[in-house]
């Protein structure tokens, strides 16, 4: 009787339900841990991945600006700075690739010309050397004088730079006109990188009879990481890995192309002079010491400074950096007269 009115009792109340949890409800079951793993790696490789793009697009921005580096406009002549009548002139580069502008700057019945090689991030009156004053120190030992912009310091129709590629072969034309004009004694007087360019064009030319150049900038990966790794805490690889693959794409020139392993084991037929200082951030003194040490003309040397900045030389020992040069070119005139006189 009273096992009937129970049961009546829990039909009418409905179905007992069970409020224990069933396992597969719980919070940390298999396939809610193997769904938030899923969840995690996705989130850590998009981490990664955008790290690696940002990591990229760094390594892009420090191309372009090596590839654009910002130039000054001329802001004066060599009239106005040290009273030397010019002439602007026009000239092809080698390759006929492009119209280089400058100055030519005579001697009077001189027959012996200095083409000035500028740095990077310069253009012919390279301020900080300062170039007019050994353009008229150039001048009171009787030299013609040609400045001229490289493309990338160039006032109109400015092009990237290419750590010499293209340079050199606008150097190279350079050395062409001043031979049409009548030059029979050529000196290529170069700074930084673009003695690093005389180089590389002293590899194609039989018409430069001596070089002077101060603080060698060679582009190489040596030397590109270590302006790098002076402004950004990069590891070495993968950065020049990086920074090979994007200079092509924006400058149009890898490092393979420019012949720097060819540059460091050359003997020039002709006479150089290297300067260089110890406390040069840029371009590391052993790189002149053993440059100058493959050449064995008798009348090449080296000056290493000790305490001397990147193409600061001039500026921090005057007097004993233009006797050194008034000796090495008085040399080098005499060994050219010499045949001549026999």
């Amino acid at each position: 009787m009273n096992n009937t009115a129970d049961r009546r009792d829990s039909t009418r109340r409905g179905p007992k339900i069970d409020s224990r949890p069933h396992a597969e409800a719980g919070p940390w079951t298999p396939a809610k841990f193997i769904k938030f793993k899923h969840v995690l790696i996705a989130l850590g490789l998009s981490i990664l991945f955008f790290f690696i793009f940002c990591f990229i697009v760094l390594h892009g921005f420090i191309a372009w600006v090596l590839s654009n580096p910002t130039v000054a406009p001329l802001y004066s002549n060599p009239k106005l700075a040290k009273n030397m009548a010019y002439e602007d002139v026009n000239f092809q580069a080698l390759d006929n690739s492009r119209t280089m502008h400058g100055w030519y700057i005579p001697a009077a019945g001189s027959n012996k010309t200095i083409v000035f090689s500028h740095g990077y991030g310069a253009n012919r009156e390279e301020s900080w050397i300062p170039m007019y004053d050994l353009a008229h120190f150039a001048h009171q030992l009787n030299f013609n004088v040609l400045m001229f912009d490289y493309g990338f310091a160039a006032q109109n129709s400015k092009e990237v730079a290419t750590g010499g590629k293209k340079e050199a072969q606008q150097l190279l034309g350079a050395i062409q006109y001043v031979k049409q004009k009548g030059a029979k004694e050529i000196i290529v007087w170069g700074f930084s990188m673009g003695a690093g360019t005389a180089l590389q064009a002293g590899l194609h030319t039989n018409d430069v009879n001596a070089m002077i150049l101060d603080s060698t900038f060679l582009l190489e990966p040596d030397t590109l990481y270590h302006n790098l790794k002076q402004h950004l805490p990069l590891p070495e690889h993968p950065s020049l890995e990086i920074l090979e693959m994007l200079l092509p794409v924006l400058n149009g020139t890898s490092l393979r192309q420019i012949p720097y392993p060819e540059v460091k084991k050359e003997d020039y037929p002709f006479p150089i002079y290297f300067i260089h200082g110890t406390e040069d951030e840029k371009a590391p003194y052993p790189i002149a010491e053993k440059l100058a040490a493959n050449q064995t003309n008798p009348f090449s040397g080296v000056w290493i400074v000790q305490g001397a900045h990147h193409e600061l030389i001039f500026r921090e020992h005057s007097r004993e950096y233009l006797r050194r040069v008034s000796t090495f070119l008085g040399q080098v005139n005499a060994s050219l007269e010499q045949p001549a006189n026999n």
